[in-house]
């Protein structure tokens, strides 16, 4: 299991924001990274928006000014194309510790675990309110830590999330002694606030790609105030 992100929640709840690579350009974004540490955030997603050899580059600048962890989210082709080895490779040479491929079922996931492992990256394995006998399966084998997708469907903002997320932490941990992060749909401090009475991180994705898409290449201050704000309110 990967250091960093082990240590990110070994301080108590992790606050996990979400960022698209280039939006609205690589150089904002690197900033976005720094202003999100500055703001108390313990784990780092980067969805790949731009060309992967552009992000890996940001990614090395990145890992010079900062020992955050940082994990990819992005889909399975965007791996398999450039090369699941050399992917790997290259993400561990420049820094990341560890990527969550969405579209990548739990049957088929061998193909990019064992060559994460390898390189001593984590496989972030989601698990949705289904069947309890699958998430005890996937609770298993995971690593890192264990999405919790706290509704069915697109992602996106919720007014209000229904789903016993306790239940689901419950049965994890239960198979493995592991932390738990809850996303989808958490948008207001209320919302984390309350996750993390049940789980111990939250992941917040939509919320900081509206402000970037509000104000552009402005929106580094403003999305340092929201990470600020939101982990004051998970503390």
């Amino acid at each position: 299991m990967n250091k960093r992100i082990t240590e990110a929640f070994a301080k108590g709840k992790a606050f996990i924001p979400f960022v698209t690579c280039g939006d609205p350009s690589l150089d904002v974004t690197e900033k976005i990274v720094y202003a999100m540490d500055e703001a108390g955030a313990n784990l780092r997603a980067l969805s790949g928006g731009v060309t992967t050899d552009k992000v890996f580059d940001m990614v090395e600048k990145i890992r010079k000014s900062t020992s955050i962890p940082m994990v990819f989210m992005t889909y399975a082709n965007v791996v398999f194309s450039y090369g699941v080895e050399r992917f790997c490779k290259k993400a561990a040479e420049v820094g990341m510790d560890g990527m969550i491929l969405p579209d990548v079922p739990f049957e088929e996931k061998d193909e990019f675990a064992s060559v994460a492992e390898k390189y001593g990256l984590d496989l972030i394995s989601l698990i949705a309110p289904t069947s309890h006998e699958r998430i005890s399966m996937i609770a298993k084998e995971a690593e890192g830590f264990v999405y919790c997708v706290s509704s069915l469907g697109v992602t996106g903002m919720r007014s209000q999330i229904t789903t016993d997320i306790g239940a689901m932490v419950q049965l994890v941990k239960m198979q493995k002694d592991i932390p738990c992060a809850v996303g989808f749909g958490i948008s207001t401090l209320e919302q984390a606030k309350k996750m993390t009475e049940q789980a111990d991180g939250v992941i917040v994705g939509s919320a900081i790609v509206k402000l970037c898409e509000k104000h552009g290449a402005e929106c580094v201050p403003y999305i340092k105030e929201y990470v600020k704000s939101m982990k004051d309110a998970i503390r």
